[in-house]
């Protein structure tokens, strides 16, 4: 089978992302969010971009009547559906004229080629089936669409009759399809026999252009699209981020980067734009990019063993099997416990410390931070609270505010009828700056909200600039369960001045105080990277 090293060989990309991707739970876009995605998509070099089922509810409806007017400078657009309905003629079928009211260049229509799926699910026979296939492929060929025929359960189909499988994929070939999908619905398939009945069916039908559709439910989808390439397909379906119904569809950006960068073939002509699609998308989902991501993951390139980081010092591509910035990415070396000197230089000088001359102090550093590691800190996802770390060190740190005192109050009404108490915070800080005292008072739905408002009326008239700053994210975790209420608690804080994003991290017994010391470093550390 050998790698394919033919780098003349274009693959067609097909995303699914806005259709296939918002089956998936807790996925949901917005008109104007798929909009959003169609241009970044668009701008990425992406060839298909199937933009749903166009009469199914008003959002796809106006989906199509917008996308028509924006100046797309390559994608095109399709629109999907099923075949006609048994017993009606194409032309008659109300299903294809609003595929093909919808405008859209491309339609995607699904069949069945698995001879269960039509007795059982569709309640027809065999031969109808057929003739659904090729009536509708014909007839909207016939108004002037290009088709893409998703060849729904394939594989399963295949397994069970090649015969009629295979019957399906001739009448929808003969009818016109430009490309036919073989879809892979259940997601059970592993790479040998995807390789096997896509080789088995491209020869069946040679000349015919056909694609791939995976889903994930054991865990091979990317694997399966690559093997369904290397077999003879030329399309590849996908979602970026492998969203999708159940565990997901395949990754299309998992899938580019591997064609690209391991099968050399042609996806998009810009591969450093992967990861900021991969992080545009999940924003536009409300969701976090899972940090374990291939390739564009906070994780793909992070290195946390100090052995590892010796090594990428003097070889870049010692633990890394791609360049991060082909992809858009960054290599990340984490400090902890299991750090060495060389991965504490590297983090240092990648916050703006140059340790390599100061042996004697790299150790000293690395003796602390291993010390609060082992008392419940991690600096893995806290670079604030690592940077402000090695400023105390170098003897650089200068802080901003110093504290007095800080109370807070948490006052529980019950509010008859309700479903919860309705509990508020009140929080009053005393703090110094110079030689100036400040007291305010806060409040908020938490005590850590009731914290950040207090202490930004306390420094706001010394320091404006920390209304830039935005905590974005909290969480807290208990590091001994088996102590019960006396355990130690740590908490991270995730800020972003709009820019930058940093992570800070504090521990103690008193949830309160680790809260306050984290708020605290990530104000820290936002006012002295504007330089303040």
């Amino acid at each position: 089978m050998g790698e394919c090293t033919d780098t003349h060989t274009h693959i067609v990309t097909y995303d699914s992302t806005l259709r296939d991707g918002e089956q998936g739970e807790g996925i949901s876009f917005s008109l104007e969010d798929k909009l959003r995605i169609v241009e970044r998509l668009d701008a990425f070099g992406i060839d298909v971009i199937e933009g749903g089922y166009p009469a199914s509810n008003p959002k796809d409806i106006a989906f199509f009547q917008r996308v028509a007017s924006m100046q797309l400078s390559h994608a095109k657009v399709a629109a999907f559906g099923s075949t006609c309905r048994k017993g009606v003629a194409a032309q008659e079928d109300t299903g294809l004229a609003d595929l093909l009211a919808s405008g859209a260049p491309i339609v995607t229509i699904v069949g069945k080629c698995h001879e269960e799926q039509v007795t059982r699910a569709l309640r027809t026979t065999l031969q109808e089936n057929v003739r659904m296939v090729r009536d509708s492929v014909s007839y909207l060929v016939s108004q002037g669409v290009e088709v893409v025929f998703d060849a729904e359960h394939f594989f399963d189909g295949y397994e069970a009759n090649p015969a009629y499988a295979l019957e399906i994929l001739r009448a929808a070939s003969e009818a016109g399809a430009s490309s036919i999908d073989l879809c892979e619905t259940n997601g059970g398939k592993l790479p040998m026999q995807i390789y096997r009945v896509v080789s088995e069916v491209t020869q069946a039908l040679p000349g015919q252009r056909f694609g791939i559709h995976c889903h994930n439910d054991s865990g091979c989808a990317v694997a399966n699209t690559l093997m369904a390439v290397a077999a003879g397909a030329t399309q590849v379906q996908g979602t970026v981020n492998g969203f999708g119904e159940r565990v997901g569809n395949a990754d299309l950006l998992t899938v580019i980067a591997d064609l690209q960068l391991k099968m050399g073939k042609h996806c998009v002509d810009d591969l450093t734009q992967l990861t900021g699609v991969a992080n545009f998308v999940a924003e536009c989902c409300n969701v976090t990019l899972p940090a374990r991501t291939p390739y564009t993951g906070q994780s793909a390139f992070a290195h946390k063993g100090g052995l590892h980081a010796s090594a990428l010092a003097r070889y870049s591509a010692a633990y890394e099997h791609e360049s991060p910035e082909a992809v858009g990415n960054e290599q990340r070396v984490l400090v902890s416990e299991l750090a060495g000197k060389a991965s504490l230089v590297t983090k240092a000088k990648s916050l703006g410390f140059d340790l390599s001359g100061q042996p004697n102090l790299v150790q000293e550093i690395l003796d602390d931070v291993k010390a609060r590691e082992a008392a419940g800190y991690s600096y893995e996802v806290a670079d604030g609270s690592l940077a402000l770390l090695i400023m105390r060190h170098l003897g650089t740190s200068k802080p901003h505010f110093t504290l007095e005192s800080f109370r807070v109050i948490v006052d529980d009404r019950e509010d008859e009828g309700a479903l919860a108490r309705d509990a508020e915070s009140e929080a009053t800080i005393k703090i110094h700056v110079g030689d100036a005292r400040y007291v305010a008072t806060g409040e908020g739905v938490g005590p850590v909200g009731a914290l950040d408002n207090a202490l930004r009326q306390a420094i706001g008239e010394s320091y404006p600039e920390v209304a830039n700053i935005e905590l974005v994210d909290f969480k807290v975790r208990i590091l001994d369960e088996s102590v019960g209420t006396n355990a130690i608690t740590r908490v991270t804080i995730t800020t972003s001045d709009g820019t930058h994003t940093w992570g800070t991290v504090s521990v103690s017994e008193n949830i309160i105080e680790a809260s306050w010391n984290a708020l605290v470093d990530s104000v820290e550390y936002g006012l002295t990277r504007m330089g303040k």
